[in-house]
């Protein structure tokens, strides 16, 4: 049994004159903690929110998907990846929101078609390895799978300008399979701001959601698809969370107040979250773990852990979950260099005193309460005779010069 001494390890002020501390539980050791975190991931499954591999295969092998076999070290064949299906059963996954990812420079051109090709890829990848993966599209699905011993395989949709401002395009995504949309990327859609608009200040005075932006996020309730708003601005956080009738997410996004990057959630964001019912899923990235105020030398686990444990601290452990944006980016935390190192995150957290139940809700629990609560709003809006969204976006709130798009 461990004793239950805290040992108190004072960071340093945050932000405001908070201070925050690691405490961890005196008498266990690695080895323990590491066999308690594998014991958790066995009792319910662990979902990411996010992973970057289908952009991969775009990127590397032109979605040829017999090229690589992901039953094999996936780096000995294409030189580079986070994520193979040995490294996700070492890691212990459960469940996996597999990222539909399209650059931003195919906005007003071809991105509709792109995000076609990369939701078709996710498809294929998942049919190819049946014996790995199991194809989900509801909270329930999350936990059928786990139980199959099969890795639940989800599609989420990283941003808006793959639906080309076309409620009807999210319809048709929705009935493929995506089961959430991020309004944006790297660059503002005609309907929401990205996150890089914050940093031009009182030079450009945010819109955040337009109105027709504010009836498509209703729609995504109407559909039971989750609102993701990473890579937003704050003002389409602020929007988004005043006008959703369901909880949202942020797919992979970090806490502003230990690392004041434009990709983080900020505190007053995070206590309307809290009231939104929704979820902050932690990512890994190092750019959105370590910067001012914390710097340290180097982005290691205990960072990482810092950031799930604030946002635990501040607005509850109902309300944070992981996101790990693996494929996605080029470095990682020193011990979480690829997706078998799970473990040795929740292996932190149990040294710190997490209880089972706390980490559970972590792994997965809290999305699936999420996804639930997102599917019994669609529901009540069925029951309810909500219409769909028939209206085109406005023509003034579209770019004037679309070569490549006709009136409607």
């Amino acid at each position: 049994m461990f004793q239950t001494f805290i040992v108190v390890v004072i960071l340093g002020l945050i932000q405001d004159g908070l201070c925050f501390e690691r405490s961890y539980v005196t008498g266990i050791t690695k080895e323990q903690a590491i066999t308690t975190a594998k014991r958790v991931l066995t009792q319910y499954p662990l979902v990411d929110g996010h992973n970057d591999l289908p952009h991969q295969y775009r990127s590397k092998v032109q979605n040829q998907m017999e090229d690589v076999d992901l039953t094999q070290d996936v780096n000995e064949q294409w030189g580079y990846s986070h994520t193979d299906i040995p490294r996700l059963r070492e890691g212990q996954l459960g469940a996996q929101f597999w990222a539909a990812y399209i650059s931003c420079s195919k906005q007003y051109s071809d991105a509709v078609r792109a995000g076609l090709e990369q939701v078709d890829v996710i498809h294929r990848m998942i049919d190819l390895y049946p014996d790995d993966f199991q194809w989900v599209t509801s909270a329930d699905g999350i936990e059928e799978a786990f139980q199959a011993g099969k890795i639940g395989g989800l599609i989420g949709m990283e941003g808006g300008h793959m639906i080309d401002s076309s409620a009807s395009a999210l319809r048709m995504f929705y009935d493929l399979g995506v089961r959430y949309l991020s309004p944006t990327h790297s660059c503002t859609t005609p309907w929401a701001d990205n996150s890089y608009e914050d940093d031009k200040g009182e030079d450009n005075p945010l819109m955040g959601l337009s109105p027709w932006g504010e009836d498509l996020i209703v729609e995504m309730n109407r559909l039971g698809m989750l609102v993701d708003l990473s890579h937003v601005a704050k003002q389409t956080m602020l929007d988004a969370l005043s006008v959703s009738l369901a909880p949202v997410i942020f797919s992979h996004s970090s806490v502003y107040a230990i690392c004041n990057h434009n990709r983080n959630i900020q505190d007053d964001v995070l206590y309307m979250l809290q009231e939104n019912g929704g979820l902050a899923m932690i990512t890994f990235v190092p750019s959105f773990l370590n910067c001012f105020p914390t710097e340290q030398e180097e982005t290691d686990i205990p960072l990482l852990a810092d950031h799930i444990e604030y946002v635990r601290n501040l607005i509850g452990v109902d309300y944070v979950g992981i996101g790990g944006d693996y494929d996605g980016t080029g470095r990682l935390p020193i011990g979480m260099e690829d997706v078998s190192k799970y473990p040795a995150l929740f292996a932190e957290l149990v040294m710190r005193g997490w209880s089972d139940d706390d980490l559970e809700k972590l792994a997965g629990r809290n999305l699936v309460r999420v996804f639930r609560e997102v599917e019994q709003v669609r529901d009540n809006m069925a029951a309810a005779g909500e219409k769909p969204l028939y209206d085109w976006i406005p023509e003034e709130d579209l770019p004037e010069d679309l070569s490549c798009r006709t009136s409607n």
